[in-house]
């Protein structure tokens, strides 16, 4: 009995350890009871801009910092590219050309985009915007109680319908307030929905299996 207990404990999930409870709603629910949205935000090319135009996305950007009564996570992700699909449509549309000029040029670009991805690691890069919602943003931990959180896994807060809506409505109005901010800098802005946070999340904490192993439906995962 005392081995099998045992055996019990050390084959415990390690995703006992991770913050996130599960993604529902187009939100975050982390394990502590707290919410997140995630905001895919485009680039600008400040260089190019005029110095009139700097100084004004400049001064909207501090103004939007100023706004904000709340903190939020800035997150800047970079990963190589994968063109292996872009190269199947590019053969695909080879066969399909019945120009032979075309097919040829088509075949030539195929060659280039094959030698340019052997000089080096192209990189994309994403901009995230976190923002969170604690309904307990008044308390503060001392230091010795959050490191003994951090030591054990993390226990779940489960939340309720009428609470997580209520806590969710919350949210949506710290979203409105960063969407608005973002927008007058002359930036794109677009909530992630469930399907991509998902999406997101595996291929952060899998960054190797995922580009061989496909996900699930995510109309059926669920972190736990």
């Amino acid at each position: 009995m005392a081995n099998q207990m045992s055996g019990n404990k050390v084959s415990a999930s390690t995703q006992q350890y991770l913050d996130i409870a599960e993604i529902k709603d187009d939100t975050v629910v982390m394990k502590d009871g707290t919410l997140r949205a995630v905001l895919l935000v485009s680039s600008i090319n400040f260089a190019l801009k005029s110095e009139d135009e700097q100084n004004a996305v400049i001064s909207s950007y501090v103004r939007f910092l100023n706004n904000l009564n709340f903190s939020m996570q800035i997150v800047i992700q970079s990963r190589e590219l994968d063109i292996d699909n872009y190269l199947e449509y590019l053969k695909d549309k080879e066969k399909e050309q019945t120009n032979k000029l075309l097919k040829l040029q088509t075949a030539d670009y195929i060659q280039y985009i094959k030698e340019l991805t052997s000089l080096g690691r192209i990189m994309s890069k994403r901009f995230l915007v976190t923002v969170p919602y604690d309904p307990l943003t008044d308390k503060r931990k001392g230091f010795f109680s959050s490191l003994k959180e951090a030591l054990r896994p993390a226990t779940v807060i489960k939340l309720k319908g009428k609470t997580f809506e209520r806590y969710q409505e919350m949210l949506d109005r710290r979203l409105d307030s960063v969407v608005g901010g973002l927008e007058s800098m002359g930036v794109s802005v677009a909530r992630l929905d469930t399907q991509s946070l998902i999406e997101l999340f595996y291929k952060t904490y899998n960054p190797e299996t995922s580009k061989n192993q496909q996900l699930m439906d995510v109309g059926k995962l669920k972190l736990e």
